[in-house]
């Protein structure tokens, strides 16, 4: 049985600067403060669960330099400076997913009035602009993977998964995300899916309500 969770904890005490994160607070124009607070305290309760990190939809990379920080810092054999040199590894990995090539085009289930500004082609950026991010930070660059996610196979995601951020804002980048995510989740993993009660962005609710009337395994789904 899926066990889903649909809002951001108004009341969160989450600390960016407390419990081992030293982090540095990106500016996020695609994810709000408190969707971010609750993405950060999901990521960190996963730290013990088996399994890398994932994040399908990564835009400019904002919500994944958080995520590396909070791997690097919280990493049992931690990179000596912070980069993966020497001799230093990171417990776990983070895999980032990106078209790098904006929105792809509406299906039917993704139009709404109110959405008319999500065209295909928005939210364009290079591969190269996110990696150089990860390199100016001082932060290990994560696996990259461009592509759309219909193209993407079994064998562009990690083994065992313990926790996924799913941000592809139409209904079939949620179908894909979560048709290649949901077999990998390790027990006591979490798949967050953004936009869910975003009412510019149906697709993203039709999505997850087929998906889990799909579905029979026990995984739980966080829904911002």
């Amino acid at each position: 049985m899926m066990k889903f969770e649909s809002e951001v904890n108004s009341d969160s005490n989450f600390d960016y600067k407390g419990r081992n994160i030293r982090v540095m607070v990106w500016k996020n124009d695609q994810v709000s403060e408190k969707e971010t607070e609750k993405i950060l305290a999901l990521a960190r309760e996963c730290l013990s669960v088996e399994g890398d990190y994932v994040e399908f939809g990564c835009y400019k990379g904002d919500t994944s330099l958080m995520l590396a920080e909070l791997l690097v810092e919280n990493s049992v054999d931690k990179p000596v400076d912070r980069l993966g040199k020497d001799g230093g590894k990171l417990a776990k990995k983070l895999w980032i997913y990106d078209s790098f090539e904006g929105l792809p085009e509406k299906s039917a289930a993704d139009e709404s009035v109110m959405g008319v500004d999500f065209r295909a082609g928005e939210l364009f950026v290079t591969k190269r602009e996110v990696k150089e991010r990860f390199l100016r930070a001082g932060l290990p660059v994560p696996v990259i993977k461009k592509g759309w996610f219909s193209e993407l196979r079994e064998e562009d995601v990690p083994e065992r998964i313990a926790f996924a951020f799913l941000d592809g804002d139409f209904y079939e980048s949620i179908r894909d995300s979560l048709r290649l995510v949901g077999p990998r989740m390790s027990e006591g993993g979490v798949i967050v899916v953004h936009d869910y009660t975003n009412p510019a962005l149906p697709g993203v609710r039709k999505a997850v309500e087929e998906w889990s009337e799909a579905k029979k395994e026990n995984i739980r789904v966080v829904l911002l």
